[in-house]
């Protein structure tokens, strides 16, 4: 039986990226109309169909990659469902088929890898959300090639990476409040948590130095604990008149709490969230916040992924993923 035709083999045969390939085959921006045309038409010759088409999942010869994920991020954090899901639209574009499993903080601490890397069902590993080096570190003695998918390790750089671009979103959306005319800004975040965290926390900083605002230690205000869930926040005595917040779901339960305590937003203060999900539209009034494009960040970890489970010749890759900044009522005194 022939074997099935792959994103990567029309990759191969125009010399293009196969997130270039994907974009083009499910109509999305990313690709010049001339390329998207030369893509459909190769992708006809060479009798590429998508799993839909076939009416089937994957078979024998096909990539499997399995999916890990910390419990904090996937029971707390609406984000990382919707980047799971991006990544089974990008995983069955590219004709492959996807495991993925939940590791408890006792499991992640005891370094118990699922039965998918134990038993090389998997072809190759994402793992997706931060955990500590030494798991990823045990799970790697298996051999199974690996990406890290929003977030990447400051103590193993060799590790690849796909993250959203944190810090300049992080300094947009100072900047933003900023050029609104705010000067008292705080920073809702736990910087320790996640290297997002961190980066976007730089970012903040950065826009403010820039703008010859000082920093205050006591206006940066933890938002989870040490097992990384969400805690009540601590607003200081001396309020900001702006706050920064590393997620839409803190910036909403934010909102909530400064409006219990009468306080209006945005007229007396502004905020501004991340991720720009759900909780940026549900909230009232609705949020500012940095759009992290996330189905380019599930195809861009899908195609490295494959590239390294082929076998081809990988550079080690820490691959930044531009979002934009999406203005709304909350930072905005004349909408």
């Amino acid at each position: 039986m022939a074997k099935a035709v792959r994103m990567a083999d029309i990759a191969e045969r125009l010399g293009v990226s196969i997130v270039s390939v994907s974009k083009a085959l499910a109509g999305k921006s990313g690709v010049s109309e001339e390329m998207r045309a030369k893509i459909e038409e190769t992708a006809q010759e060479m009798g590429y169909q998508t799993l839909a088409a076939r009416g089937k999942a994957p078979v024998g010869g096909s990539e499997c990659i399995g999916v890990v994920v910390a419990d904090r991020f996937f029971n707390e954090n609406t984000f990382y469902s919707n980047l799971y899901r991006e990544l089974l639209r990008a995983s069955a574009l590219m004709g492959v088929s996807v495991m993925m499993e939940i590791v408890m903080q006792d499991t992640e601490r005891s370094r118990t890898l699922p039965n998918f890397i134990l038993n090389h069902k998997a072809d190759g590993v994402l793992f997706m959300g931060e955990m500590e080096d030494r798991y990823i570190t045990a799970a790697t003695q298996s051999g199974l090639p690996f990406v890290l998918l929003d977030f990447y390790s400051d103590t193993s750089p060799s590790w690849d990476s796909i993250c959203s671009d944190n810090v300049n979103g992080g300094y947009q959306l100072t900047q933003h409040l900023i050029q609104q005319g705010r000067r008292r800004i705080a920073y809702v975040g736990s910087i320790s948590a996640t290297s997002s965290i961190m980066d976007r926390y730089l970012g903040y900083i950065k826009a403010l130095l820039r703008a010859g605002i000082p920093p205050r230690e006591e206006w940066r205000i933890e938002d989870r604990d040490a097992d990384g869930l969400y805690i009540p926040l601590a607003l200081p005595d001396d309020m900001p008149d702006a706050f920064v917040c590393n997620c839409d779901e803190v910036a909403s339960h934010l909102v909530q709490h400064l409006q219990h305590l009468r306080y209006h937003v945005p007229r007396d203060i502004a905020v501004a969230g991340y991720d720009d999900f759900r909780f940026s539209t549900a909230c009232r009034p609705p949020l500012t916040s940095y759009r992290v494009d996330i189905a380019a960040m599930a195809a861009a970890a899908v195609a490295q992924l494959l590239r390294k489970i082929s076998g081809a010749r990988v550079d080690t890759s820490s691959m930044v993923i531009p979002g934009s900044l999406i203005v709304r009522e909350s930072t905005l005194l004349t909408p």
